[in-house]
């Protein structure tokens, strides 16, 4: 059992208790919503319910409950190890992995890996993403980090929420944006008309950046060098399909999953997205980590057809 204490900050509005202990615990809502239902969340040493609008000067006091044992299946799959010591643990995902277990993904997933590769990591976290301190797509490729310790968990996740962490990916998206590089500020909250979708047209958005730089213009689609500076859930998808350029392969935000030309036709399968660098600071020694992953076997083939 895990026990903590958050004061909430003076740059923090009203916002809802489930929502502000998920951002500041990287805790999913759903389990943060249980966990408040069952009396283990206290404001100011009384229970509220999820919806409760907390406030500059608030105290949180949070008892989480020990991972149940078995909750994750160690699975002996192959995996990309970027960096590695007893603190956190940096993969090179592939495409088509999804992070944690969830409905319709019992298995297979980045996490019964890890379970297996590293016997145990950070307490801290859901149950079945134990040490997750930031999350990518399925179809997205590329860099994420994983606590092992709880220490290195909660400084990871204050780097995070100070916007300390430097994230950069490669993206193939169609056409080429009319400046080379810039940048998109629209907010981004759930779509109006499908819950499960994000968008830019939102009476509930919240503060996203990301800026760009184009690396490569082809005849149809650009190769786009991406930093976000916010994190927000399918942020670099929404920005660019918003702006007309959206990302090569992305079912959910475009429809380009094709490109034609007289000769050929170039088929994208999954979104053409990957996390390619990381900078941060080790959460225990303070060592500044450049970490790189090059591109993924699909995305320099796409590339490479794309000059031809």
């Amino acid at each position: 059992m895990k026990k903590m204490k958050v004061t909430v900050g003076t740059e923090s509005g009203p916002e809802r208790l489930d929502s502000f202990i998920s951002s500041e615990c990287g805790l999913t809502r759903s389990s943060v919503q249980k966990l408040v239902k069952d009396g283990a969340v206290l404001v100011n040493s009384k229970p509220e319910k999820p919806g409760c609008r907390v406030r500059p000067g608030d105290i949180i006091d949070i008892t989480i409950p020990d991972e149940p044992a078995g909750a994750l299946i160690p699975e002996n799959i192959p995996l990309d190890i970027v960096f590695e010591d007893e603190h956190i643990i940096v993969v090179n995902k592939p495409p088509g992995m999804v992070i944690y277990p969830a409905a319709g993904n019992s298995g297979g997933t980045l996490m019964n890996a890890l379970v297996f590769k590293c016997g145990r990591l950070a307490s801290a976290g859901a149950p079945l993403r134990p040490g997750v301190v930031h999350r990518l797509d399925k179809e997205t490729s590329g860099l994420i980090i994983v606590a092992k310790t709880d220490e290195a968990y909660f400084n990871l996740i204050e780097q995070f929420k100070n916007k300390e962490v430097e994230k950069y990916y490669m993206a193939l998206v169609y056409g080429t944006p009319k400046n080379r590089s810039g940048e998109f500020s629209a907010e981004i909250g759930r779509s109006s008309s499908d819950r499960k979708k994000m968008s830019t047209k939102t009476r509930k958005g919240k503060e996203a950046l990301t800026l760009y730089e184009v690396v490569s213009a082809f005849k149809a689609a650009s190769l786009v060098k991406v930093r976000i500076i916010t994190g927000r859930t399918h942020q670099i998808r929404v920005h660019f399909s918003s702006s007309g350029h959206p990302v090569l392969g992305d079912k959910t935000y475009g429809t380009k999953t094709t490109l034609k030309f007289a000769a050929k036709t170039l088929r994208f399968d999954r979104q053409m997205l990957h996390s390619y660098s990381l900078k941060f600071r080790h959460p225990v020694t303070n060592e500044f980590l450049e970490l790189t992953a090059p591109l993924p076997e699909d995305m320099e083939k796409a590339v490479e057809e794309l000059k031809e």
